[in-house]
């Protein structure tokens, strides 16, 4: 009745296994050269797995001839018990394909891992000849699993490519397994080199799929884990008899890192406000013209824009600490006309405390109290009188500091103030890029920070689930440099939006709301914003103008087709001319407009016309 039974089973069990292995090849060329949705390429990706699954549910068992140990019974249930794991799985990806990017890149990931851990100990039971290039292909299974594991949302839709070749690898290499078998059955004698010549094919092949998985993996490892940051070192620390009044000079020190040629520059420790009121100590960087005559030099007040949330990520800290924003524009006006230009790393970043991100009152604070500190430096002779700058969350502190600065540091004289892209609106910036992967890295920052400045708003127990651990990983990569890379991948890692649209309509949007810059601006004020700007969306941001010009403010707005968020402020930018030139005006007291303008200008070009 046994020998029954296997021959049945022999009888169908080999044309299955021709057609699972080559539709699991076809399944893999669909993947790679098919365009194919989302939830298309998840069925496609659970099918495989079921298909793959079931070929080692066929495993011979008892029925084999050359299979009768005990230890081999054990394997064959193994692998059996894995093949039924894969296609438990391969089901729910194929009638459940909307589950979630990360429940369905796991599943993709522990079914890669137990089919290479299955097929390494699998490979022990047959010849010599397959079981180098099986244990290759085996681990490297195991490693595009582990890749999997590593990038959860983007499995699905980008590394379909991954899975699509190891789909037809795993078909491919079937089918030969097959085919040579039933040459061994039929052949007395093979083909000495051409067996030879096969080994080598197989091995060679397996060995290459190997590298390129623990490559991969090793690539992900390395960009999602970000670079060392630096440490700050004693110059940051605050004295131990702190000034009780904020805006003083504590300690300069020469920095020579990163300095622009023609250029002079020093870090700088001075006390600020903090955002609870009371006193504490902010770091900063000034760069002068190199060569000065000791007359009064004009100042520039800088904003920066968002570099992350932690010690590490401080400006003065970075092996480019003039980069940010438009950094071209900036060295120009200190260079070539003789500027001194200001700028704050923000309370909280290189000093101790939390930073306070995307705060405008805290960032106002910290941007007057450095130019005030700038000034009381013996080395430099600097005006009173400033113009202000700056980019993204920069942008939203150029207009906080403009608006504030009447009445926090009036011994300041405020010509203008210029925003490049400006997080003006936080609440519409929130809400409109809560799906996207700079959004959601802003969010985390904000999450990050808000957390610890506004306990009552008891922000971590109301992110959406899942959120919180990305959040924490985020918060400790900066947003300069490679880190930038590592901070943008882990926020596409995020599944949902971190902030619930239930947080957006309650306490925290109201904090949101507050943070909007809205005047009175003691000055001109120019806005630029790129009309390709992913993250600050034009229309947003028009809509800000909008307000503001409805409510009796000057803004001057400039928009730049096919300019993005960060291209609007690159070397090449037409805007970055139009700055200098614009701010220059301001110090020379030319006329500026009386009421409400907007130019638009093709990206190539600095001219533009009347809209």
């Amino acid at each position: 009745m046994a020998q029954q039974s296997d021959a049945r089973f022999s009888t169908w069990e080999k044309p299955l296994r021709i057609l699972a292995a080559t539709f699991t090849a076809a399944l893999g060329i669909a993947l790679i050269v098919v365009p194919l949705s989302t939830q298309q390429t998840t069925v496609c990706i659970g099918i495989g797995l079921i298909i793959v699954g079931f070929t080692l549910v066929l495993e011979p068992g008892q029925h084999d001839p050359d299979v009768h140990s005990v230890g081999s019974f054990i394997l064959t249930r193994f692998g059996r018990a894995v093949g039924a794991a894969m296609v438990a799985f391969g089901l729910l990806l194929t009638f459940w394909p909307d589950a979630g990017a990360p429940w369905l890149a796991a599943m993709v990931a522990l079914s890669l891992i137990l089919h290479g851990i299955a097929s390494a100990i699998l490979t022990f039971r047959g010849d010599a000849d397959n079981r180098v290039a099986g244990l290759l292909i085996a681990l490297a299974g195991i490693a595009l699993g582990f890749l999997a594991f590593s990038w959860p949302v983007l499995t699905i839709a980008i590394f379909k490519l991954a899975v699509g070749a190891w789909f037809i690898f795993t078909g491919l290499r079937a089918l030969f397994l097959l085919w040579r078998n039933q040459r061994s059955e039929r052949a007395a004698t093979t083909n000495t080199s051409l067996s030879r010549v096969s080994r080598w094919a197989r091995t060679i092949g397996a060995a290459l799929a190997l590298v390129l998985a623990v490559g991969a993996s090793w690539g992900s490892a390395q960009i999602l884990g970000g670079t060392p940051l630096p440490t700050p070192d004693d110059f940051y620390l605050a004295p131990d008899q702190l000034p009780t009044s904020p805006g003083q000079l504590i300690r300069t020190e020469p920095l020579s890192t990163g300095v622009p040629s023609g250029a002079q520059a020093w870090k700088m420790l001075y006390t600020t406000t903090l955002p609870d009121g009371s006193a504490g100590v902010s770091s900063g960087t000034i760069l002068a013209p190199a060569n000065r005559d000791g007359q009064e030099l004009p100042l520039l007040t800088v904003s920066h824009g968002t570099t992350g949330v932690i010690d590490g990520c401080a400006p003065s800290l970075s092996a480019t600490p003039f980069a940010d924003g438009a950094g071209t524009a900036m060295q120009q006006m200190v260079t070539e006309h003789g500027w001194v230009a200001v700028t704050s790393d923000y309370s909280g970043m290189g000093t101790t405390g939390t930073a306070a991100y995307l705060v405008g009152e805290a960032e106002a604070r910290n941007v007057l109290d450095a130019s005030r500190a700038a000034r009381q430096f013996e080395e430099l002779s600097i005006s009173s009188a400033t113009v202000i700058w700056g980019h993204s969350q920069g942008g939203q502190g150029s207009l906080w500091t403009a608006q504030r600065s009447a009445d926090y540091a009036p011994e300041l004289t405020i010509l203008g103030t210029a925003a490049f892209a400006p997080a003006a609106d936080l609440y519409g910036l929130a809400d409109a890029d809560k799906n996207n992967a700079a959004g959601k890295t802003v969010s985390a920052y904000i999450a990050y920070t808000w957390n610890q400045l506004y306990p009552e708003l008891n922000l971590e127990a109301q992110l959406t689930p899942g959120s919180q651990g990305p959040v924490q990983r985020i918060s400790q990569l900066c947003f300069n440099g490679s880190d930038a890379i590592a901070a943008i991948l882990r926020g596409t890692q995020v599944p949902n939006q971190i902030f619930p649209d239930s947080m957006l309509a309650g306490d925290f949007g109201k904090k949101l709301k507050d943070q909007t810059p809205v005047g009175p601006f003691p000055a001109p004020v120019l806005v630029a914003q790129g009309l390709a700007d992913p993250l600050v969306l034009p229309s947003m941001q028009q809509k800000w103008v909008n307000e503001r010009c409805d409510a009796g403010e000057v803004i001057d707005y400039r928009t730049f087709e096919g300019l993005s968020h960060v291209s609007l402020v690159a070397a090449d930018s037409p805007l970055t001319p139009q700055i200098v030139e614009w701010t220059l005006d301001r110090w020379r007291g030319d006329p500026a407009a009386k009421q409400c303008s907007s130019k638009s200008y093709p990206s190539t070009k600095s001219t533009g016309a009347e809209q």
